[in-house]
C-alpha cells in the first residue's frame, strides 16, 4: 500500500506530504497505541495515514485555540536539536514560555523551586546591567557569568511562566518522557506531536506525523502557535 491514499486537492494535506508528515518509522518501533493511524508501509517505514492526522490536527488547534481566547498558558516543549530552533521561535512570537533544550525534572512538579531558579536568574542578570557585578574580583565576575549562562540555557524560556501552565505542547512524548509524566501527574492536558514509536495513550490531544523531520515539526509547531494565536486575538476582539 502507498502513501498516496489521499488525493491532494486539499491545501493542507498538500502541506503536509511537502514536509514529510506522512513517515513514520520502521515496523518494529512502532508502539500498539498508534496502530490505527499507521496506512501501509514504504521501504520499510511505516506511513502515516494523513487524512487521520488532519483530523488530530484540526482538533489539537481548536483546544489550542480555546486556550488563546481564555489567556491561559500553553509551554511549549522540545529538547531534540531539530525541535529546538522552532519551539524557541513561534512560542516566542506569541508571547508563551517554553523549553527548548534539556527539561530539567521537576519543572511542574516541584515548580516553586524552578522558579526561584529563574529569578535568581533573573536577578543576576538585573545586578550585571546595572554594573554591581563590578565590586567582585574578575574571578568571581567570571564564575557569576557562567552561571547566567548555565541559568539561561536551562531557564530563559520561562521567565514569563509565573504558574503552571494550563497545557503543554510537546514535540515527541517519548523523547520528552518526564514532562509528559510531570503533567499527567498534576493532571495538565497535553497536545503533543507524536510519531508512531510514542505512546499516546494518556496523550490528550495527540498529533500523529512525522517528530523527526525538521521540515515537520517546524510545520506543526507553527500550526499550534497560530491557533493559539487567532483564539487570543478572538478572545481580545469578543
Amino acid at each position: 500500500m502507498t502513501e498516496t491514499k489521499q488525493a491532494i486537492n486539499d491545501p493542507v494535506m498538500d502541506a503536509l506530504f511537502k514536509v514529510g508528515a506522512h513517515y513514520g518509522y520502521a515496523k518494529t518501533r512502532r508502539h500498539p497505541s498508534t496502530a490505527p493511524y499507521i496506512l501501509g508501509m514504504k521501504n520499510r517505514v511505516e506511513i502515516i495515514d494523513l487524512e487521520k492526522t488532519k483530523i488530530l490536527l484540526e482538533a489539537a488547534k481548536a483546544f489550542v485555540s480555546t486556550l488563546g481566547a481564555e489567556g491561559k498558558t500553553l509551554l511549549f516543549v522540545g529538547g531534540k536539536p531539530e525541535s529546538e530552533d522552532a519551539v524557541r521561535k513561534d512560542a516566542t512570537e506569541i508571547g508563551m514560555p517554553f523549553v527548548a533544550g534539556r527539561w530539567v525534572g521537576g519543572m511542574l512538579t516541584n515548580f516553586a523551586q524552578i522558579r526561584s531558579r529563574v529569578d535568581t536568574l533573573l536577578d543576576l542578570k538585573a545586578k550585571r546591567e546595572r554594573g554591581e557585578l563590578a565590586k567582585y574580583t574578575k574571578k568571581e565576575q567570571l564564575l557569576i557569568s557562567r552561571d547566567i549562562e548555565r541559568l539561561e540555557k536551562l531557564f530563559a524560556g520561562l521567565v514569563s511562566l509565573k504558574a503552571l501552565p494550563a497545557a503543554l505542547f510537546i514535540v515527541d512524548p517519548k523523547e520528552e518522557k518526564t514532562a509528559a509524566s510531570e503533567a499527567k501527574r498534576l493532571n495538565i492536558p497535553v497536545v503533543a506531536l507524536a510519531s508512531s514509536d510514542c505512546d499516546i495513550s494518556e496523550i490528550a490531544h495527540p498529533v500523529i506525523a512525522n517528530d523527526s523531520s525538521m521540515a515537520s515539526i517546524k510545520y506543526f509547531v507553527n500550526e499550534i502557535a497560530k491557533a493559539y494565536q487567532d483564539g487570543k486575538t478572538q478572545g481580545v476582539s469578543q
